[in-house]
């Protein structure tokens, strides 16, 4: 089959016809819905808390002007913007108990959610700090640019129930009433690229830094820098994991409630993890933080 076959609606069919979807969310009964509220609540203060708080001591602390710093603070964005495109629409839609979400609106999220979502994990090299965030920058557009507009070409002409609680792509794929067979193909092509370039670099990161924590005489070095590495790795296991499932499972036609589980990874639980993980166990930034809410200057 050519790709212009691929991209092409299929005969007798209209133009999308669908105008709204319906978002279901996690759960139907009443009591656990709001304990669901309380819950992504909770997660999305935490989160949005807790980043611009590392955002203001890397800015406002001048010890905390390095690439590593820099880098985090990109981060804090990343999840700031990750979970705002989604939680707060799930607390609107829990509050009004008016589940659906216009064409338009769920395209528009499903835009931003890749653009934040989908950045590689970027190298810490002081130089080359700036190049790197751009460049990741741009690869994250790039890569929701291209999903959102082969999305566009797709009819959706009959079943409009998302299995999730906000809208992503192997979930509209189920819906379409065209072939989704280019989208699924460009889906498994480009996580392919943008996951597995940074996981070379991350397994290769870590090896080196095994290698270094070996080389440590303290017992009690030793065992704090497996302690920091062994968080840092699971957060990433946890990113790259969920990812696959979600993103590389190519011809998955049936829903579950696994969907739904993946989903809290991606947009509640890894935003907030990243904070506690790479961040705020840092005695420079806890450091800068307590300086800040004391109103002291730092003595460097």
């Amino acid at each position: 089959m050519s790709l212009q076959e691929l991209m092409e609606p299929e005969a007798g069919t209209n133009r999308t016809a669908v105008a709204e979807f319906i978002l279901p969310g996690l759960v139907q009964t009443e009591e656990i819905q709001s304990v669901v509220f309380v819950l992504f609540l909770f997660a999305c203060l935490v989160t949005i808390g807790g980043n611009l708080s590392i955002l203001a001591a890397v800015l406002v602390e001048p010890k905390l002007h390095t690439s590593m710093y820099f880098f985090l603070g990109n981060l804090s964005v990343l999840d700031v913007g990750c979970i705002t495109v989604t939680v707060p629409a799930v607390l609107g839609r829990l509050l009004s108990r008016k589940c659906t979400i216009s064409y338009d609106a769920c395209l528009s999220q499903l835009f931003f959610f890749h653009l934040l979502a989908g950045h590689p994990h970027e190298s810490d090299s002081r130089e080359d700090v700036g190049y790197d965030v751009a460049a990741s920058w741009t690869c994250a557009f790039t890569n929701a640019l291209i999903h959102t507009i082969a999305l566009i070409t797709l009819n959706f002409c009959g079943p409009n129930v998302i299995s999730r609680f906000y809208c992503d792509l192997p979930q509209l794929f189920r819906l379409s009433c065209s072939s989704t067979q280019f989208n699924e193909l460009l889906l498994f092509a480009v996580g392919f690229i943008m996951a597995g370039a940074p996981l070379v670099l991350i397994i290769t990161s870590y090896s080196h830094v095994a290698a270094a924590v070996l080389g440590i005489h303290s017992v009690e070095g030793r065992k704090k820098a497996f302690s920091t590495c062994g968080s840092h790795l699971t957060v990433v296991c946890l990113f790259y994991g969920t990812g696959v499932f979600n993103y590389m499972r190519l011809g998955s036609e049936e829903a579950s409630d696994k969907d739904k589980g993946v989903g809290v990874f991606n947009t509640v639980i890894n935003p907030t993890l990243n904070p506690l993980i790479y961040s705020l166990r840092n005695s420079d930034v806890q450091g800068a933080l307590w300086r800040i809410f004391l109103g002291r200057r730092s003595l460097t």
